[in-house]
């Protein structure tokens, strides 16, 4: 009786009946027929996706109002950037119906209001897409940055527009950025790249030395080799993306990362090194290590799109979603813990995979790798990632990262641990209740099942046979962080930091940085304004959703009640109050942090969504 209220006695398969285990199997057998592996989507293959999005794993009314007023004043902005049109008068005005509808909403009309909230979105989607390929009413030549500037007419300029072309702020994005994951310690720097140690002492002086600072563990480089495919595809003799390799150093006595060479490809025999210039003044030295920069910038959007964003969350936890459905009984205690963190998941990759990576669309269009390459690297990199090497400790380790003595300054990493280390000890104490031994774990045919699917079907790199409660909690610990901090740290900064084009963006629209001489030939690297347009759009919608938080477990049907019913997890001072007290210490630690550091807030547990929904 008790398989009516899964949630209420969660049980393992091996200590239920024969009676509630072939409930069990015919469960799953029905639900493996909604949620089949799909490795031929002609954008990501041979990446596994769900064939087709069963209609429960759809998004939430709720989270349908919440994009609804994201996307309104992006709609507004548009509409204010492209030239006058008769036509456009029905979009204001479809605007406007929006926005009345949504502020008249009170409580008690969601359920009425289901079917017209959907035609509102797909109305405004439809209003979004036809804006953002028309053409914009200034363009870049001769208007310098206020020309991209004057694109945010509705919306609030990002900060970073105003300090982006200066060093201290270009280090920054290295640890606190859309992608603080690729900074790495270095105790030799590789054959190729061959920074000098004049170019060195230019930089940072003559009382300092490369071999010193090597030794002292005070040098990180990031290294772009995995865009060389991209480099090699370009779309164009001006469209393009670089492999480049840029070097760091901490100073003597200092703290935080200044960047001091970049070299713009990965074979020393052809590639450059420039070497910062501290003064921004208009000569072309600095004007050739702007560009250096930009195009790190470019590399960094890249590799964070298409690999720490797209590959490393949303097509990791799609496999997760999927073989969990596919293997774990309603009632499995480990579908009950994961399932509120995969909400959303599989329809927001379906979107993504058959839209924004799709020939034509926005990656193509911002982008600067050719889109077959484009897809080819962002598959690639889903699967030879490897899954316990990624483990946040694992990585931090493996980088050279994780010693807050050799490198102070590094939000992400100080802010992250806190949430491993609170996601570890509630799924360590959740699993506890189910599993009283090692041998409750080995004896999980269930469990079994889920890790060889995702081993096989799921393509999962290094995944394993999980013999321990201990490697167990390791696992579902890298699950939900994945989908829910991991995926906050690189989906939220692409509003504040990436909008803004000249900034971060996809392609070096220009043949080579090294010709950069002055600052019009600076400025015609950057991105035309309707690409640029298109970035800002699409970003502010990515970046601006916040749809529920980290411990907040809830069901997806209204009126969405606590997901969790057993009173071993839900009591007073039991594993999830304990895990929701964690969160709250944890977000006075980072608002204590923030006051004496340059505020990091894309960690903050009330600022996670506990899936990947956006």
């Amino acid at each position: 009786m008790f398989n009516l209220f899964p949630h209420l006695k969660p049980s393992l398969p091996q200590n239920d009946s024969k009676r509630e285990q072939d409930k069990r199997q015919k469960q799953l057998a029905n639900t493996q027929k909604s949620y089949i592996w799909d490795t031929n989507n002609p954008n990501v293959a041979p990446v596994p996706l769900v064939k087709e999005v069963p209609r429960e794993a759809y998004p939430t009314l709720t989270w349908g109002i919440t994009v609804l007023k994201v996307l309104v004043p992006i709609v507004e902005n548009l509409v204010a950037n492209v030239k006058d049109a008769a036509e456009l008068v029905d979009i204001k005005e479809g605007v406007a119906e929006v926005s009345d509808a949504l502020d008249s909403l009170k409580p008690g009309q969601q359920l009425a209001l289901i079917t017209n909230t959907t035609a509102m979105l797909n109305s405004l989607i439809e209003m979004y897409l036809k804006l953002v390929r028309e053409e914009v009413k200034e363009y870049r030549e001769g208007a310098g940055l206020d020309a991209y500037k004057a694109l945010f007419k509705k919306l609030p300029l990002p900060a970073v527009a105003e300090v982006f072309q200066q060093n201290d702020c270009f280090a920054r994005y290295r640890v606190a950025g859309q992608n603080p994951m690729l900074i790495r310690g270095v105790s030799r720097l590789a054959d190729n790249f061959p920074v000098s140690e004049a170019g060195y002492q230019k930089v940072m002086g003559p009382n300092d030395s490369l071999a010193e600072a090597l030794a002292e563990k005070r040098i990180y480089i990031v290294d772009y080799h995995e865009l060389q495919m991209l480099a090699d595809n370009s779309q164009g003799p001006e469209k393009k993306v670089f492999a480049p390799i840029a070097l760091f150093a901490i100073p003597k006595d200092g703290k935080d990362i200044t960047p001091v060479a970049i070299q713009n490809g990965q074979d020393p025999s052809s590639a450059v090194i420039t070497y910062a210039v501290k003064q921004n003044d208009d000569t072309p030295e600095y004007r050739q290590w702007q560009a250096a920069m930009t195009m790190v910038q470019v590399a960094d959007g890249n590799y964070h799109e298409l690999f720490v964003h797209l590959g490393r969350t949303h097509l990791i936890i799609e496999a997760f979603t999927i073989a969990t459905n596919r293997c774990l009984a309603e009632s499995h205690p480990v579908n009950i813990l994961l399932l509120p963190h995969f909400e959303g998941t599989l329809f927001i990759n379906n979107s993504a995979a058959n839209s924004l990576i799709a020939a034509g669309g926005p990656i193509d269009n911002i982008f600067g790798g050719k889109i077959e390459a484009t897809q080819k690297a962002a598959g690639t990199d889903r699967l030879q990632l490897d899954f316990y090497q990624y483990m946040l400790p694992n990585d931090l380790a493996a980088r050279n990262v994780d010693n807050m003595d050799y490198l102070p300054d590094y939000p992400y990493r100080d802010d992250a641990i806190l949430i491993w280390e609170a996601i570890k000890n509630w799924t360590q104490a959740y699993i506890n209740i189910y599993y009283t031994n090692d041998t409750d774990v080995t004896e999980d045919y269930e469990l079994a099942a889920w890790t060889t699917s995702l081993m096989t079907e799921g393509a999962i790199k290094g995944f394993k046979p999980i013999t321990t409660r201990e490697q167990l909690a390791d696992v579902l610990t890298m699950v939900i962080f994945t989908s829910s901090a991991q995926h906050a740290a690189v989906n939220f900064p692409q509003r504040d930091l990436m909008s803004f084009a000249p900034a971060v963006t996809g392609a070096f629209w220009a043949e080579n940085p090294v010709d950069v001489q002055t600052e019009e030939a600076w400025l015609q690297t950057l991105p035309p304004l309707t690409q640029s347009l298109e970035q800002l759009s699409l970003l502010e919608i990515l970046g601006g959703v916040y749809y529920r938080h980290l411990g907040e477990y809830r069901s997806n049907n209204f009126p969405y009640l606590d997901w969790f019913e057993d009173p071993r997890v839900t009591k007073e001072n039991g594993p999830l109050s304990q895990f929701k007290a964690s969160l709250a210490d944890i977000e006075q630690t980072i608002n204590i942090r923030n006051k004496t550091r340059q505020e990091y807030n894309y960690l903050l547990p009330s600022k996670i969504p506990p899936s990947i929904n956006i």
